[in-house]
């Protein structure tokens, strides 16, 4: 069965990562997975939370928001609301667990990042989208606090393992991965998958939408999302490597 947009079961979208995409933040990247784009920005403050102090530990979290126009209707701002959807504290819980496993927050002294994720346009994939982007931003903060002695451990020590992450599924039986938005509502098996760039699990979000699924298909599922994140892990390498932006096309399978 033909992929809407004629990629192999075990190709991934284009993917674009532009560095310094916006001036203010120390770390900023415009993330694209095909027609989903997500601008990371990281913001560095010296200190750590009140319930943090003096434990010599730093901290990163996330937040992570939605233009009103980021897909085909319109949707109200959650501040207009007067409060932040269920979804959204999961997402923005997930980025930030997702980055924490980067970074050695001994190593980064009592400094705090914060990444923000701010879904520009949506065609699936948003949440894997925006933590292979705010990786970059955090390693660019990183960077920046290096810069200004503000680090307790050697600055390569500080970002330990790269973060990258991607979404599989399974649609009409077979297994795909980084499923567009057409694909991720029909999905019999819908999963998001964070791996470090060694291939470990930082964390696998997985549901039978339509029914269960067997063991067979887990393993599918992930061996597809493992080379999947390899990719981009690369990609990431390639991006921290270069001045602004890499892009990645990965083969036709």
């Amino acid at each position: 069965m033909a992929r809407p947009d004629g990629r192999g079961p075990s190709q991934l979208r284009p993917v674009t990562l532009t560095r310094g995409w916006s001036t203010h933040p120390e770390g900023s990247v415009l993330v694209e997975f095909g027609g989903t784009r997500v601008l990371c920005t990281a913001s560095v403050t010296e200190g750590v939370p009140r319930w943090r102090k003096g434990s010599g530990l730093g901290w990163v979290t996330a937040e992570y928001a939605m233009l009103p126009r980021a897909t085909n209707t319109r949707s109200d701002r959650e501040s207009v609301k007067g409060r932040v959807g269920g979804r959204t504290h999961e997402i923005s819980r997930l980025i930030g667990r997702s980055l924490r496993a980067s970074i050695d927050l001994k190593a980064l002294g009592e400094n705090s990042i914060v990444l923000d994720c701010d879904v520009l346009q949506a065609d699936g994939g948003t949440r894997t989208a925006a933590i292979t982007g705010a990786y970059v931003a955090l390693h660019d903060a990183v960077g920046w606090l290096a810069a200004r002695k503000a680090l307790v451990g050697k600055p390569e020590k500080v970002m330990h393992r790269s973060v990258a992450a991607v979404s599989v599924g399974i649609i009409a039986g077979e297994a795909r991965l980084d499923l567009c938005y057409s694909e991720d509502v029909a999905a019999e098996v819908d999963m998001n998958v964070v791996c470090t760039g060694a291939g470990d699990f930082v964390e696998v979000q997985g549901t039978g939408e339509a029914g269960v699924f067997a063991r067979d298909q887990l393993d599918s599922l992930l061996d597809l999302a493992v080379a999947g994140c390899a990719e981009l892990a690369e990609a990431q390498r390639k991006a921290l490597t270069w001045a602004r932006a890499v892009s990645l096309r990965a083969p036709q399978s």
